[in-house]
């Protein structure tokens, strides 16, 4: 079966479902003739609980932790059953003050921002979440790419002195040297691009269409 079948038969698309592979969560056999992905009526089934656990906002981590059966689905769902407790109450709290706001206040120039801040401030002591952890989990994935692509841009920057070193030591006729120091430039401008791809793919990732199911 192919990623289109796959795709119509499952209703989530081809970008998600490479997600997913990516994160171990699908494993696909692969044609030995063309390397082309061979998707079963068993991966078909494996991705409706996948989509049937991200709609009721079941983790891909704890996904990964029911596939391997480090968990078992009675633990996962209590555990996201006491999660789901917790942020109701917090939506709870939000929806009280969000109602206080509308009334005692006119207008956004109004607005007492400190007043309400030092609430929350003092909420958030008690155990309360304003911020949105799907926000928080994306800045955490944003630093993977980030610490790549520093590192990367260090060691061209260095490969770079080197063949600058090198030619003030033992010049190389200029048009060789220009194409060598090219190289490591060409390398710095795709890492480059590919961060910003991979920022992008975060930001409108799984999590996003997730969304749309």
């Amino acid at each position: 079966m192919r990623i289109n079948e796959v795709e119509q038969a499952v209703g989530i698309t081809k970008k998600n479902i490479r997600f997913y592979e990516q994160q171990g969560l699908l494993k696909p056999s692969r044609s030995a003739e063309n390397g082309y992905r061979n998707y079963t009526e068993e991966d078909v089934a494996i991705l409706h609980r996948i989509k049937l656990l991200r709609k009721l906002l079941i983790p891909i981590d704890e996904i990964r932790k029911l596939q391997e059966n480090q968990l078992s689905l009675s633990d996962c769902l209590e555990r996201h059953m006491i999660y789901l407790s917790h942020e109701e109450k917090n939506l709870a709290i939000i929806d009280q003050m969000c109602g206080r706001m509308r009334e005692q206040e006119s207008d956004l120039a109004s607005l007492n921002a400190i007043l309400y801040l030092t609430e929350m401030k003092q909420i958030e002591k008690e155990g309360m979440r304003f911020l949105n952890v799907e926000i928080q989990d994306t800045k955490k994935k944003k630093a993977g790419p980030w610490i790549a692509t520093i590192v990367m841009m260090i060691f061209m920057g260095l490969l770079m002195a080197i063949f600058i070193w090198g030619e003030m030591e033992d010049p190389l006729p200029i048009g060789l040297f220009m194409a060598i120091l090219c190289i490591p430039v060409v390398v710095m401008i795709g890492v480059l691009a590919a961060l910003r791809q991979r920022l992008k793919e975060i930001e409108k990732g799984e999590e996003y269409e997730a969304s749309k199911y």
